[in-house]
């Protein structure tokens, strides 16, 4: 995961340079809350936060981190709804196999300390979404830890990619084994309101031979405030279909992108001769659709569609060579019946 964390701090500093001291000062990483109790079976949900130290002005931009859980304690979905962080190198991803949760973002200019004026602690990375099994405790006792592993590590917005010195905090859930009055799952509850779709955005076209790119690609992402972005479909319609609504049939040949991430998304048709559709779809179902025409003036004639050319023109000669055969057998057939019909009227 370093290289992504590598990509994107230059990413940032391409963009940013600032004049902020080069002294190493700590950052912390933790979950909230740190301690709490789960009854068998239910589900409790935990944020991951980012802390800067406001009094030396510290910004950091990037952050490359991953989580471990306990054998004792399921996680079942991550959230980046509230996330401070707008690019995504590696979206939360959970790892059942090695019950991790590895992720790299970060946000450009930095995350320097709480928003001035909001009461609220503006510093969520993401949430996680964990659950005590439903019929026994698990082998590993009646707690259950979640915590940082040691390669975690943020990165300062100076410009110049230097390491935080990176303090992490871990959480521990105690394991009720008896089960509550009622199931607790107020991540469930949550997906099951949010009736709002994710925001608008739009799709840039990114020419082949531009920024070394050796095909025509898409570039997209999206936020959604409530339960987070799920994943995108993309779709591309032949330009002859415009208006018809096929890409609203249930059928319709959309490509799942599964990483909620920011997205870049090589073309199929690089002939630019398709309308291109995006749909980005939340935790909770609910959609938002953007489209791409291309310009007139960036499209070029495909090799399928030569070959449909080609076989267009061939036709039209075949049938016009056809025509011309029949046209002169009809003619010089005349000619005959005239012949004959002079030289009858000739011996009358």
């Amino acid at each position: 995961m370093k290289w992504n964390l590598t990509f994107l701090s230059l990413l940032f500093f391409g963009f940013v340079i600032t004049t902020l001291p080069q002294t190493v000062t700590a950052a912390s990483l933790y979950i909230d809350p740190a301690t709490s109790v789960v009854n068998r079976g239910d589900s409790i949900t935990l944020a991951v936060r980012l802390d800067t130290d406001e009094e030396n002005g510290e910004c950091v931009n990037t952050v490359d981190g991953t989580i471990k859980y306990s054998e004792n304690i399921e996680a079942v979905d991550t959230s980046i709804g509230d996330s401070i962080f707008r690019l995504w190198i590696e979206a939360p991803t959970i790892n059942p196999a090695d019950r991790t949760i590895t992720f790299a973002g970060g946000i450009p200019n930095g995350y320097c300390g709480r928003v001035a004026g909001d009461p609220r602690l503006t510093n969520v990375l993401f949430e996680i979404v964990l659950q005590s099994p439903g019929f026994s405790v698990g082998s590993g006792g009646t707690t259950a830890t979640i915590d940082f592993a040691p390669e975690s590590s943020a990165l300062l917005n100076d410009g110049f990619g230097t390491k935080a010195e990176l303090v992490t905090y871990p959480a521990k859930i105690e394991l009720d084994p008896r089960p509550g009055t009622s199931l607790q799952n107020p991540w469930r509850e949550e997906v099951l309101t949010d009736s709002v779709p994710p925001e608008e955005f739009v799709i840039s076209l990114q020419l082949k031979g531009e920024v070394n790119a050796d095909k025509h690609y898409i570039t997209f992402s999206t936020n959604d405030k409530q339960t987070g972005i799920d994943h995108y479909e993309v779709i591309e319609e032949p330009l002859t279909q415009f208006g018809s609504f096929q890409w609203g049939r249930a059928d319709a040949p959309w490509v799942i992108v599964n990483e909620p991430e920011n997205i870049r998304y090589v073309l199929n048709d690089q002939s630019l001769n398709s309308i291109i559709r995006v749909k980005a779809i939340d935790k909770a179902g609910n959609e938002y659709v953007a489209t791409l025409i291309p310009d007139d003036s960036l499209r070029t004639v495909s090799g399928d569609q030569l070959l449909i050319i080609v076989a267009g023109v061939g036709v039209v000669i075949l049938f016009a060579v056809i025509g011309l055969v029949v046209w002169s057998r009809i003619r010089n057939r005349r000619k005959t019946i005239d012949v004959a019909s002079t030289k009858n009227d000739e011996q009358a």
